[in-house]
């Protein structure tokens, strides 16, 4: 047996060099202190919309504003229910789970017959399906609303959920360039144990693609939770109005300045979907996306 590397001077060389790993330059010290002030300025307005919605009317109009409220009141959650803030809610969440439903079942399903099936024409189709992102909103809004308004879908929650359920491009790319990395062998053996099409997408293509259905859930609803313009477009009658249009009406009230005291206490109950999914879907959401199919 070789014990010529154990000897004292290699022991000492790793002492040296553990020591060396650990010491710090000036450098890391200016980097370190760089990405704790933009740490700070990325979470001050939250903690500045937490402690604002604890405030009083008065104290939230106070300049420059006090970090931490003289008197803590919660009477601004209990004037949210003296609006519609319920029924903004209720809308909101039935919009955004119904899209979520709609863009990863639509989405995944696509995005699967694009990259399991050779079909000629196939690599035109798809870049005329990327081309579609690159138009902004307002270029397809006014044909978008002409539509529907033929089909007498306004003031209705169906021009926010239909085509949610005729897929998106961007995820459609997204769940594409995971599904090329699967392993062919497995859809084969399915084949040959008399597995449909349908039943291989459903039972193997949809139960390994976690990660990236978390990522395209998580972002839909996101989307679908913020949007404003859509549902202003398209949405009348107060009984269906959503979290962004009640929120947007509590900002361009008749009183002057608003109560931004009511209104933040709003936007913090307005985040609490969007923290339960990310919690609920962080281990799919970190995880990486590219698998394996054989493991």
């Amino acid at each position: 047996m070789n014990t010529a590397g154990t000897g004292p001077q290699t022991k000492k060389a790793h002492k040296s060099s553990v020591l060396k790993a650990g010491r710090r330059t000036w450098f890391d010290w200016v980097v370190f202190a760089v990405l704790l002030l933009l740490s700070v300025l990325m979470v001050l307005p939250s903690i500045h919309m937490l402690s604002t919605a604890f405030k009083t009317r008065a104290e939230s109009l106070r300049f420059p504003p006090t970090l931490i409220p003289d008197t803590i009141v919660t009477e601004n959650f209990t004037k949210l229910f003296e609006l519609d803030f319920v029924t903004w809610y209720q809308n909101s969440l039935m919009i955004g789970i119904l899209t979520v439903t709609g863009t990863v079942l639509s989405s995944a399903f696509v995005a699967y017959g694009f990259s399991r099936y050779r079909a000629k024409g196939k690599n035109i189709l798809f870049a005329f399906l990327l081309a579609t992102m690159m138009l902004p909103y307002p270029a397809v809004m006014i044909p978008q609303f002409i539509l529907f308004k033929q089909l007498g879908w306004v003031d209705s929650f169906l021009p926010l959920i239909v085509p949610a359920f005729l897929g998106s491009a961007y995820f459609i790319f997204l769940l594409r360039q995971f599904y090329t990395s699967l392993s062919g062998e497995l859809f084969e053996a399915a084949k040959v144990d008399g597995c449909s099409e349908i039943r291989q997408w459903w039972s193997i293509a949809l139960p390994l693609s976690g990660p990236a259905l978390a990522t395209v859930a998580i972002f839909s609803f996101i989307w679908s939770w913020n949007d404003l313009l859509g549902q202003v477009l398209y949405l009348n009658s107060t009984e269906k109005f959503t979290l962004p249009i009640g929120m947007a009406g509590m900002v361009s009230s008749t009183t002057r300045p608003p109560s931004w005291n009511v209104v933040m206490a709003a936007s913090l109950l307005a985040i609490v979907p969007i923290l339960v999914l990310f919690s609920t879907a962080q281990r799919y959401f970190v995880q990486s996306i590219v698998l394996t199919g054989v493991k």
